[in-house]
C-alpha cells in the first residue's frame, strides 16, 4: 500500500490531469465554428440547461467560446514553451562549454531580459511584431526560457567535472560538442520538466497581454478578448461573462502548474522508493 500511495499514485493523477488538459483541447477544436454564430433572440441569457455558461449579447454560447479560448490558450503555450525550452537549452549549453566570453555574454543578456518586467517586455515585442497570434508567440517565446538557461547552464557546469568529460575532451572533442553529445542525456528529464512548467506561464501571460489589447485579434475567441470584452457588461448583472472563462482559465493553469510540479517529483531519485 506504501508503494501505491506514493509513486503509483502521483502516475494515476498525471494521467488524469493530462488526460483533462487533452479533453480540453480536443473540446475547443471541437466547438470551433459554434463558438462564432450569432443569434440575436438568445442573447444576454445567464445559465441554463441549453446553455451551460450563458450566452454574451450578441447571443453567442459562452461554453463554445470558453472551450475554444482554453484550447486555443493551451496550444500557443505549448509551443511557446517548446520555443523557450530549445532556446534555454542551447544557450545554456554555450554559457557553460564555450569558454568565458561566451558565457559572459549569455549570462548578461539573461540578466537583461529578467531586469525588464515580463509583461512590459512581452507587450514591447507583441506591439513591434504587429500584436496577432505572431507577436503573441514570439513575445513568449523571447521572454521565458531565462529561467530555465540558467538552471542548464549550472547543470552543464555541474557535469563538466564528471570523469567521462574530462576523457571526451582529452580525446579532442570541442567544448560545446561534447556537452551535445554527451550531457544532453543527463538533461532532458529537467528540460521535460522545464517545458511543463512554462505552459502555466506562457497561458497566463498570453490571456494577459490579450486583456490589455496587444495580444491576439478581437475576432478570435480567446480567454483574453472574451474577459476583456466582458469588462463592460459586469456592472449590468452579466456576471457569468467573466466568472466561467476566469475559473476555467485558473483551473488549466493550475492542471499545467500540478502536472509539472509531479513530474519534477517522479524524476527525482530520491522519490523512486517511496
Amino acid at each position: 500500500m506504501k508503494q501505491w500511495n506514493g509513486r503509483k499514485t502521483m502516475v494515476c493523477l498525471l494521467v488524469i490531469f493530462i488526460c483533462l488538459l487533452t479533453a480540453v483541447t480536443a473540446a475547443g477544436q471541437f466547438y470551433r465554428a459554434e463558438a462564432l454564430v450569432t443569434d440575436f433572440s438568445r442573447k444576454n441569457m445567464p445559465p441554463c440547461l441549453t446553455h451551460p455558461f450563458g450566452t454574451d449579447w450578441m447571443g453567442r454560447d459562452m461554453f463554445a467560446r470558453t472551450m475554444t479560448g482554453l484550447s486555443m490558450s493551451i496550444r500557443i503555450g505549448l509551443l511557446t514553451a517548446a520555443v523557450s525550452t530549445v532556446t534555454a537549452f542551447f544557450l545554456g549549453l554555450l554559457a557553460a562549454s564555450m569558454g568565458k566570453v561566451v558565457d559572459g555574454v549569455v549570462i548578461g543578456l539573461i540578466d537583461l531580459v529578467m531586469g525588464i518586467p515580463h509583461i512590459l517586455l512581452l507587450v514591447l515585442i507583441s506591439f513591434a511584431l504587429g500584436k496577432g497570434f505572431k507577436g503573441v508567440v514570439v513575445g513568449i517565446s523571447l521572454t521565458h526560457w531565462t529561467s530555465l538557461a540558467r538552471l542548464i547552464r549550472g547543470e552543464v557546469l555541474q557535469l563538466k567535472e564528471s570523469q567521462y568529460v574530462k576523457i571526451a575532451r582529452k580525446l579532442g572533442h570541442g567544448g560545446f560538442e561534447t556537452a551535445l553529445k554527451h550531457m544532453t542525456p543527463h538533461l532532458l528529464p529537467q528540460l521535460f520538466v522545464g517545458l511543463v512548467l512554462l505552459f502555466p506561464h506562457a497561458i497566463l501571460h498570453e490571456a494577459s497581454i490579450t486583456f490589455l489589447g496587444f495580444g491576439l485579434s478581437p475576432e478570435q475567441p480567446a480567454i483574453g478578448v472574451i474577459l476583456s470584452e466582458s469588462m463592460k457588461y459586469l456592472t449590468m448583472g452579466k456576471w457569468w461573462l467573466a466568472l466561467f472563462p476566469g475559473l476555467f482559465l485558473v483551473a488549466v493553469v493550475l492542471l499545467f502548474h500540478l502536472t509539472g510540479e509531479m513530474m519534477s517529483r517522479l524524476m527525482d531519485p530520491g522519490f523512486v522508493h517511496q
